[in-house]
């Protein structure tokens, strides 16, 4: 059965944005590929194989469903997986069983994974994560001198596979000297563990904007997001990494493209209303489009009356309310509009383009949400 649209990811535009990371990070940093969110909304599916024929062989995950789909995913057995964030208690057998690694930052998940790897006799690997002013989830520094003890006492039942936090805004300079206090309280208690033998075998703390802007938190591995989509964290970060820079040339290309189809073309007389409602009033006679993309596909209500899409090379303007299954385009000006005409819902058409960030923009979400929002069921294609 045809979808109403598909998303199309570019292989040749991760191998470019891979080349810059690897080019950028600190020589002999792994790469861990972030693909929470069904990889950014880029389908964990096709994203996964995808990345791993690029040499990519650790992905982090936000939870352990999504550990699962990775692992259905991934074609090497050799991939490692972490989970980052929500693994129920129940899960944790399943965890260690499949040696997928996961973040520990509340006593109860390690003394339910230590009790589990006494069980089994297999050892759990774990990821210390420390709070160092986040404020979300984390060992402090009284609650790390607690935890010394009881991984002292299970050594045999533990991997300590890696050391961690999260900085809390890197992508913005006004989170200057809370960043810096971070570093400093992720040194201090990465000593104190140190100095109870309690070493892991990789560091990691930076995300995709701190991987620009704290090349000295480089360690062991960096979790990169959303650059390897070709987007950046945030204006601010693009503007960072391009200062002092005789190159202004953008290094990231965007993976993804999103597409429909014409599904009917008619007239509308002026003075007749197009779509539900009173919202939009024909100023003269019209030729629109029907495309069938609406709000349940991830194309926003909000868009009524003021999203873009390109048709043929063109850019037009979405007239009336976007439905929840379908929306009006004005054609007027095209002189061959036909059904099955392809409609480019982010991307390029011959010469014009409609970004992520400008949809984003017109709909008022972060890239990060109208990514994640594309619906899982839309096909994704690999070119």
């Amino acid at each position: 059965m045809n979808s109403t649209s598909y998303i199309e990811l570019s292989r040749e535009a991760y191998q470019n944005n891979l080349d810059f990371l690897r080019s950028y990070i600190k020589k002999g940093t792994r790469i861990s590929s972030v693909v929470k969110g069904n990889a950014y909304g880029h389908g964990i599916d096709d994203f996964v194989p995808m990345a791993e024929s690029m040499g990519i062989d650790h992905f982090s995950v936000n939870s352990a469903d999504e550990a699962l789909e990775v692992l259905k995913a991934r074609t090497n057995p050799k991939t490692e997986i972490m989970i980052m964030g929500f693994i129920a208690n129940e899960d944790l057998s399943w965890a260690i069983e499949n040696e997928i690694s996961f973040f520990v930052f509340e006593f109860d998940r390690v003394r339910t994974a230590i009790e589990i790897a006494r069980s089994t006799g297999k050892k759990a690997r774990i990821h210390i994560e420390l709070e160092t002013g986040m404020n979300r989830t984390g060992f402090d520094q009284e609650e790390i001198t607690r935890l010394i003890p009881l991984i002292k006492e299970n050594r045999d039942k533990l991997e300590i596979e890696g050391l961690c936090t999260h900085y809390a805004g890197a992508e913005s300079i006004a989170n200057y000297l809370r960043v810096e206090e971070q570093k400093r309280d992720f040194k201090q208690m990465a000593e104190l563990l140190a100095e109870h033998d309690i070493i892991p075998k990789m560091k990691h703390t930076c995300c995709s904007a701190a991987s620009i802007r704290l090349p000295d938190m480089h360690e062991d591995m960096v979790r990169i997001g959303i650059l390897q989509y070709g987007f950046w964290p945030s204006r601010e970060i693009f503007i960072e990494y391009l200062k002092g820079k005789k190159d202004k040339t953008e290094p990231l290309r965007r993976l993804i493209s999103w597409k429909s189809s014409v599904m009917s073309v008619k007239k509308v007389e002026m003075g007749e209303f197009v779509g539900y409602g009173t919202t939009y009033l024909a100023q003269r006679d019209m030729k629109i489009a029907i495309v069938p993309i609406g709000y349940s596909h991830g194309f926003s209500r909000s868009l009524s009356n003021t999203g873009r899409v390109l048709i043929n090379g063109f850019r037009v303007p979405v007239v009336g309310m976007v439905n929840m299954n379908n929306m009006a385009i004005d054609v007027s000006e095209l002189e061959q509009v036909k059904k099955g005409d392809e409609v480019t819902l982010i991307g390029k058409s011959g010469d014009v383009e409609i970004s992520v960030a400008s949809f984003g923009e017109l709909s008022d979400q972060l890239n990060y949400e109208l990514l994640t929002r594309l619906p899982t069921k839309i096909p994704r294609i690999i070119n």
